[in-house]
C-alpha cells in the first residue's frame, strides 16, 4: 500500500497519487488492477462495503465476457481466479420468436477459443478483491464518503469523511451510470428510454446447455439464455428477460413455482425442467451516453459514460475496452515522465474510444426497436436477415469477431499482449 503522511502545518493524512479512481465495482477495480499492476500509485475510493458486494443477495446477475475481454484480465492477472467459476460460450444461437430462419455462431469457424465466458458478477469481485489488496501500488478505502472533489490546472484534491485528502493528477470516475462525478463535472448524457425491464436469475435444468447460448427475439423484448458453470453436480443458466415495464411487476410478485411457468413458454423444452437457482432481480432498462467522455483532469470510463441495452451483452466488454485504452494512454505516457491528466492525453483516450462505443449504442438500439414488437412485415424482414447472415459464412463470421470484441484498432491489453 502506498504510504500516508501528514502535510505541514495541518496534520491532515494525505495520500498522494498519479491517479484517484472513484467507483470500486467491476469496472473501477479492473482499471485500478491495469494501472497499479504497472506500476502506477492510484487510489480506489468506494462507498459501499466490500463485504455486502461480494454476498450472493447482493447481485444475481451474470455477465458475458468476451474473449478479447478475458485476454486483458489474464494479462492483468486476474483471470486464474476467475476461471474456475466460467463457463464457455461455444455457440450462440439467435432466434426471432417462432421463426424457422435462425442464426447460429460456431466458435470453431473463427479459431480455437470460446466466443467468451459467462461469470457470476460476485466470482468476478471476489477475484478483484482479492487482487487489489496485494497490490502495493494501490490504496484501495472503503467503505469510504467523499466529501468534497476540487479540480484545478495543477491536480485533483479529495476529501474523505475520515479527514483524510487525496492529491492526483488525473480523476477517473467509474461510478456507474448514475455518476455524481458526471453530474458534478457539468457533463450532459443523451437518454433514450425502452420501455423495459430486465428479469435476471438463473435456473437449474436437467440438461447440460453444452456452452450454447440462446437469445431469443420475443415482441416484449429479447429472452438470453446464457450457459453458467455447474454447481453440485447440477447443470445452470442464467436469464436475462426483457419485458415491457409494465408488466414485470406482476411476474417479479409471483410466487417461484408460478414464475418458471410463466418463464418455460420462452425457454423452450430444450432444457427439460426447470427449477429457480436463486432470488429475482429487476433492473429498468435505458441507452445513455455521455457528450463527452472528458475534462478537467477527469476521464469517464464505463457506464459512467455509456449505458447500453443487454441485448447483446456487451456492456461490461465496452467498458473494459474502455479501460484497456485508458491504461495503455496513461502508463505510455508515464514511461515517458508526462503529466498524465492532460488535455491532449485524455482526449487521446476518448478518440479511441468514443466513435467505437457510439456505433455499438447504436447498433443495439436499432436492433432492440426493431425486434421488440410483433409488426407482421417486420417479422418477415427480420426472419429473412438472419437466415441472410447464416447461409452467408464470410458475414457470418464478420459479425462472430465482433461479438468477440477483437475487431478494431484494439490496445495491447486486448490483443493479448502486455501493457
Amino acid at each position: 500500500m502506498l504510504p500516508a503522511m501528514a502535510s505541514s502545518g495541518s496534520q491532515q493524512t494525505v495520500i498522494d497519487v498519479e491517479a484517484l479512481i472513484v467507483g470500486g465495482g467491476l469496472v473501477g477495480l479492473t482499471l485500478a488492477s491495469a494501472l497499479a499492476g504497472a506500476g502506477l500509485p492510484v487510489a480506489v475510493v468506494d462507498r459501499a462495503d466490500p463485504a455486502t458486494t461480494v454476498a450472493p443477495e447482493f447481485d444475481g446477475r451474470a455477465t458475458a465476457v468476451a474473449n478479447g475481454s478475458v485476454r486483458l484480465l489474464r494479462g492483468i492477472g486476474l483471470w486464474d481466479a476467475v476461471a474456475p467459476h466460467a463457463s464457455a460460450i461455444n455457440d450462440i444461437r439467435v432466434s426471432d420468436g417462432d421463426s424457422l430462419l435462425f442464426l447460429h455462431y460456431d466458435h470453431r469457424e473463427i479459431g480455437d477459443e470460446p466466443l467468451g465466458q459467462i461469470i457470476e458478477n460476485r466470482h468476478l469481485r471476489v477475484a478483484m478483491l482479492d487482487h487489489v489488496r496485494g497490490l502495493e501500488a494501490l490504496e484501495f478505502l472503503a467503505p469510504m464518503e467523499i466529501t468534497e472533489i476540487t479540480r484545478g490546472a495543477n491536480g485533483v484534491v479529495a476529501d474523505l469523511a475520515d479527514g483524510r485528502r487525496i492529491r492526483a493528477r488525473l480523476l477517473l470516475a467509474c461510478d456507474g451510470r448514475n455518476s455524481g462525478i458526471r453530474e458534478a463535472a457539468g457533463i450532459g448524457v443523451t437518454r433514450l428510454p425502452y420501455n423495459q425491464t430486465s428479469i435476471v436469475c438463473a435456473v437449474f435444468h436437467d440438461r447440460p446447455h453444452n456452452n450454447v447460448a440462446h437469445e431469443r427475439f420475443l415482441p416484449g423484448g429479447p429472452f438470453a439464455i446464457l450457459p453458467m458453470a455447474d454447481v453440485d453436480g447440477r447443470h445452470r443458466s442464467a436469464i436475462v428477460w426483457s419485458d415491457r415495464s409494465e408488466l414485470t411487476p406482476a411476474v417479479m410478485a409471483l410466487d417461484e413455482a408460478s414464475f418458471v411457468r410463466e418463464m418455460a413458454p420462452r425457454f423452450g423444452d430444450i432444457l427439460g425442467e426447470l427449477e429457480l437457482a436463486g432470488p429475482r432481480w429487476s433492473h429498468p432498462l435505458a441507452l445513455s451516453h455521455a457528450q463527452t467522455y472528458i475534462g478537467q483532469r477527469l476521464a469517464l470510463v464505463g457506464d459512467a459514460a455509456h449505458a447500453i441495452h443487454p441485448i447483446a451483452g456487451q456492456g461490461l466488454n465496452m467498458g473494459i475496452r474502455d479501460i484497456a485504452a485508458l491504461a495503455e494512454v496513461i502508463i505510455d505516457a508515464r514511461r515517458l515522465g508526462r503529466d498524465i491528466g492532460t488535455p491532449d492525453l485524455l482526449a487521446d483516450y476518448e478518440r479511441w474510444r468514443r466513435f467505437d462505443n457510439m456505433v455499438l449504442a447504436v447498433v443495439t438500439d436499432v436492433i432492440t426497436r426493431l425486434f421488440s414488437n410483433d409488426v407482421a412485415p417486420l417479422r418477415t424482414v427480420r426472419s429473412l436477415g438472419l437466415g441472410t447472415v447464416n447461409r452467408v459464412p464470410p458475414l457470418r463470421r464478420t459479425f462472430m469477431r465482433h461479438a468477440t470484441g477483437t475487431v478494431g484498432d484494439l490496445p495491447r491489453l486486448v490483443r493479448g499482449e502486455a501493457l
